[in-house]
């Protein structure tokens, strides 16, 4: 099916980084969030991301008045009547993505696909809360989604071959990523392997083994990674790596999956990293 209208729900890091790929794809695009001052927020992390991309000689003007002219801003949930796909970037919370997805199903057309974007959480759950769990897909986008190239397409035991093909197909050819596909496991490909590796590296700053700054530094230096770990983590946001280290956790019960003490009081404490401007380092 060809897909030339997507609606967004979520419009926060991640929901406004696929509304902004999406509309200078040339697609239209209905991002709804929950209310006025959330849909403000992130009509104003896409329209300063793409005006720093014109400074950046990224874009030109041009496109970048057409791409913010493809796309919608509202609250209300019946406005994505008209998508041919959804993505659900809400928050990670499986009761709010069950709700949506409930309400989804009873307004778009019997053929529209739903996806969600969740890190976490099993996609046959939110599924199975519809009438249409053969058009129900996984589409994991990285952070930030307007620089990251994968997308992680997940199936479940009732996602049609059609439903997948779709998402593929827009993936690459509409939005230009790169796609690999997973089956419907807590972590899927990207986080079941990188969260363990996340969670040590905060356990050795927990024990003192070394320092947040020699931490990064030594991956960066000895492993080649851009980024350090403490430094994904904190950019990924606390919260996130939480509710992720405790769904892989659940799911496969291994040790090396469960979220350090330090971690939980982190978060517990509000320092969730550079969306509070406190994490492992300051900002």
């Amino acid at each position: 099916m060809a897909i030339t209208t997507l609606g967004v729900i979520g419009t926060g890091a991640m929901g406004s980084g696929i509304i902004e790929v999406a509309a200078k794809a040339g697609v239209t695009v209905i991002a709804r969030d929950i209310n006025p001052a959330a849909v403000e927020a992130g009509q104003g992390k896409v329209e300063g991301s793409m005006a720093k991309a014109v400074e950046r000689g990224k874009l030109d003007d041009a496109a970048r008045a057409a791409a913010a002219a493809n796309i919608t801003w509202t609250t209300e949930m019946a406005d994505l009547a008209p998508c041919d796909l959804v993505i659900e970037a809400a928050p990670e919370n499986l009761d709010l993505k069950k709700a949506i997805f409930t309400e989804l199903d009873g307004i778009l057309d019997a053929e529209a696909i739903i996806a969600t974007n969740t890190s976490s959480y099993p996609i046959i759950e939110v599924a199975m809360v519809t009438d249409r769990a053969d058009k129900v897909v996984g589409m994991h986008f990285f952070n930030p989604a307007t620089v990251m190239k994968l997308v992680e397409v997940i199936s479940t035991q009732r996602t049609s071959d059609a439903t997948r093909t779709a998402a593929d197909a827009f993936a690459t050819d509409v939005l230009g990523k790169r796609v690999v596909h997973c089956k419907d496991r807590a972590g899927f490909v990207v986080n079941m392997l990188l969260v363990p590796y996340l969670c040590q590296a905060m356990r050795m700053f927990e024990n003192g083994h070394a320092s947040a700054p020699d931490i990064d530094e030594a991956m960066k230096l000895g492993a080649g990674h851009p980024m350090g770990p403490l430094e994904l983590s904190d950019m990924i946001g606390l919260d996130v790596m939480l509710w992720t280290a405790e769904s892989l956790h659940d799911e496969y019960n291994e040790a090396f999956y469960a979220p350090p003490p330090l971690l939980r009081r982190m978060v517990a404490a509000g320092q969730l990293g550079r969306k509070t401007g406190q994490g492992f380092y300051s900002y």
